[in-house]
This record gives structure tokens, sequence and C-alpha cells, in this order.
């Protein structure tokens, strides 16, 4: 089986690709596309860039060129729902698009042509990724269900409240996960995501985001996809 793991950021991934062994790294489509072996398992690792459209063309040649049985995307998210806490960790059950909007064509949220506006992940893999945090982070809060992404920053209490006004069952918000989701509907890949609560998406947001990637964000994936695959 090979399997993909995928971060928006290079920080986001540099914890999982220090474990890679026997590593090499080619560069297609402007990404840098990192092979060898994790924890026994042949792997793809990639940074996917940020925002919907770099996520899909990854996840495209993540299908096409590398042929993968699953991607597994791991990274940070703000924080929506009530008790989604920072330090917390997200695995979602399926995803929307929080900046579709075709209305009057198509109703609001739903992706053109596909009758659908949320895009689940795969159950099993979205599974273990849930008993894999777990066990890596046993001190951390765990929370399952729908992740929204869109082409935006979330970082004011205004937008994070409108976003939990239109989407109340949403816990948190991202830029990636949507699009990943529906480019492996399409391929019939699995897919599933796992994300670590780096801020409440409010006006306090920016402060110390990229800090928080460094130092915890990115162990906590490596300490989940070590959990995962080891």
């Amino acid at each position: 089986m090979r399997v993909a793991i995928v971060s928006a950021m290079r920080e986001e991934l540099a914890a999982v690709l220090s474990d890679i062994e026997h590593g090499t790294a080619e560069q297609v489509a402007g990404r840098e596309f990192w092979r060898g072996r994790l924890h026994g398992h042949e792997v793809v690792a990639v940074q996917a860039r940020i925002g919907k459209v770099a996520a899909a063309a990854t996840a495209t040649v993540l299908a096409e060129r590398y042929q993968v049985d699953v991607i597994l995307f791991t990274g940070v998210a703000g924080g929506l729902a009530e008790g989604v806490c920072r330090g917390d960790v997200v695995v979602a059950s399926e995803f929307l698009q929080h900046d579709m909007d075709a209305s009057p064509l198509f109703p609001r949220f739903e992706a053109p042509l596909y009758g659908r506006a949320r895009f689940p992940t795969d159950p099993h893999w979205s599974e273990r990724l849930a008993q894999a945090a777990r066990q890596a982070l046993p001190q951390a809060g765990l929370h399952r269900g729908l992740v929204i992404s869109g082409d935006r920053f979330v970082a004011s209490a205004a937008d994070s409240r409108a976003l939990r006004d239109a989407l109340p069952d949403a816990l948190a918000v991202e830029m990636e996960g949507a699009a990943f989701a529906q480019v492996c509907l399409d391929y019939g890949l699995p897919y599933a995501a796992v994300r670590t609560v780096s801020d409440r998406a409010d006006d306090t947001a920016h402060g110390d985001f990229q800090r928080f990637i460094e130092e915890t964000a990115s162990r906590h994936s490596a300490a989940i996809v070590r959990a995962l695959l080891g």
C-alpha cells in the first residue's frame, strides 16, 4: 500500500519528513514530493501549499502520477464549535466549502453538478486516525465531525460567528480539506484528515500561529502518523 501524507505548510510536515527512511525527493508541478519508507510503509509526502486550488492540484498529482492508495492530510485548523480548544485534535468525518455559493442556480454551499455540499471522508481511515490520535495524544481533546474549508484565513470574531450561525455543526475551519475531499471522491480514492486546533479563528488567531505550528502542530502530526502506521 502506498500512503500519501500531506500538509499545507512545510512546517506542518517537517517532523514527518524527518522520520522518512531512504527518502528521495522530486519536483512535480512546482512541489517537492518525498518518497521513502515510513514506519514500514511506502509513503509519498508533500507540502500541498495553501488554499483549495493548490490542494486540488496536489491531490490530482498524487492520484494520477503516484497512484497512491490513500491520502492522509495533517495540519492545523481554527476552532469554531464550542469546546473545540487550542491544542485539541479534530478528525474530519466530512468537508464543506464555506465560500461556495452558486445561488440561485444551486443552493448555497452545494458544489455545482455534484448534488451535494458535504463530501465525506473514508470511514475506515478516519476511525484509524481517531484511534491513533487517542493513542499518541491522550491529553488532547478529540473531536469528530464537519470541517469547513475556504480561501480565506478566518481571523475575526465576527467572521467566526457568521460561520457558526450558517453552519452550526462545523467543528473547525481551514483552507484545503474540502478540495482534497472533492478530488478524492472523483477518483474513488480513500481520504482522511486530522487537524490540530491552533486558535479559535477569532481576532487573536494570527498571534503566535507560526510558533504553534513549529513547536506543537508538527510534533502532533508526526506522533499521530507514527501511531497510525507504526
